[in-house]
């Protein structure tokens, strides 16, 4: 609130105010790939039988998938309920290139990495987890031989935890100049601009997280979901303000723990793959720009085109890169199967790119719910949820 009330006194000045928001972020982002390489082979290597990694790991891949599904149906229908492209004049619109999406053979390929360590320097992290699981499967097989190894990185796990919540520390700091940043330099006129396309995107938004997201807790899970909702507000503000799933992730991991009554082994677990592969919001955003492009460009689309365009969407969603704007240059896959050409998706993405940013923001906090509801939901069916942890108010 601050912050927005400083962005608006400020204006333009505020650009002033955005380093100590990009400081924030390049905190969070310093932690992530080491927090998520320990706790990964920590978590693996104290499963204590290897049948077990197979179990919440399927269980975990199989939600997200669903999820994601769920949010592209859920994308389609508000565009053609809000039906934003109607009419649409991209008259003064300069166009922005984007390239060709790998191949889906070219990225599975790449989840197993040629140099570990060029993987964790990069910060490429479905080969980061792909490794980690790899080397903590060797930990747990090797048993007390290995023992040193899986001690050295519960020590890790330790240390890297620390380390969060002391950067966590800087939070409302960070927050406060990123969310007066926005408003000050893009303001809250951009919706006035997009409406119909923010509408569709805050409706949609809506629906995953309550009725997606909270059903899977309480019809799958058995779980009421107003503690989960309660217990997730400041990894949702993070979200929020960072526009960034990755960078979200350690405050998403002390929060499953701390507030959700999540077991480290499924925290470690989960949460690292979902902000990888897990893009709710972004399947939610492509199925309304989707619908979009359609209706600017007059395409009719035939169910067996939405059919195509939604798994191609879904697959999209899983290779989208956990940072923000990253979905708006995914279009071009999704857009192609609908015979919209290159030169017509630059104009979409010219369009949208100046007012992005708050719709990043908002399309990044399904994200980070659904990443949480999952790890509630596969932890309660392996044994590893604390009830009682759940249902408490949560930790400051």
């Amino acid at each position: 609130m601050l912050g927005g009330l400083a962005g608006l006194l400020l204006g333009e000045a505020a650009e002033g105010l955005k380093w100590l928001g990009d400081l924030f972020i390049r905190l969070i982002r310093m932690i992530v790939v080491p927090l998520v390489f320990v706790s990964i082979v920590s978590a693996v290597a104290g499963m204590g039988q290897v049948r077990r990694l197979g179990s919440i790991g399927g269980r975990t891949l199989a939600l997200y998938l669903a999820t994601t599904a769920c949010a592209v149906v859920i994308g389609l229908s508000m565009g053609a309920l809000f039906q934003p492209g109607v009419g649409v004049s991209f008259a003064g619109t300069t166009p922005k290139a984007v390239g060709e999406a790998p191949p889906v053979v070219d990225q599975l390929l790449a989840i197993v990495p040629l140099n570990p360590f060029e993987a964790l320097a990069a910060g490429d992290m479905l080969a980061v987890i792909f490794f980690a699981i790899l080397l903590g499967a060797a930990v747990l097989v090797q048993g007390e031989a290995a023992g040193p190894v899986r001690r050295l990185f519960e020590a890790g796990v330790s240390l890297m935890l620390f380390i969060t919540r002391v950067v966590m520390e800087a939070a409302p700091f960070g927050v406060f100049a990123l969310i007066a940043w926005v408003t000050g330099t893009v303001g809250f006129a951009v919706f006035g601009h997009v409406a119909l396309i923010a509408g569709a995107l805050v409706a949609g938004s809506l629906l995953q997280v309550l009725v997606i997201h909270g059903g899977l807790l309480r019809l799958v899970a058995r779980l009421p979901a107003l503690p989960f909702f309660r217990g997730i507000s400041e990894a949702v503000l993070v979200a929020f303000s960072t526009s960034s799933s990755a960078a979200t992730l350690p405050v998403a991991m002390r929060v499953a723990e701390k507030n959700l009554g999540v077991s480290p082994t499924v925290a470690a677990t989960a949460l690292p793959i979902g902000a990888t592969v897990s893009m709710d919001g972004t399947a939610l955003y492509i199925g309304i720009l989707t619908m979009f492009a359609a209706q600017a460009f007059g395409i009719e689309l035939t169910l067996a085109q939405l059919a195509f365009a939604g798994v191609t969407t879904v697959l999209v969603a899983v290779g989208s890169a956990p940072v923000p704007s990253a979905s708006l240059f995914m279009l071009a896959a999704v857009l192609s199967t609908l015979g919209v050409s290159a030169e017509q998706t630059a104009l979409v993405v010219g369009f949208m790119l100046p007012f992005d940013r708050p719709l990043d923001m908002t399309r990044t906090i399904p994200n980070n719910t659904a990443d949480l509801a999952v790890a509630v939901t596969v932890a309660r069916w392996e044994g590893e949820l604390d009830a009682e942890t759940y249902r408490a108010p949560p930790i400051e």
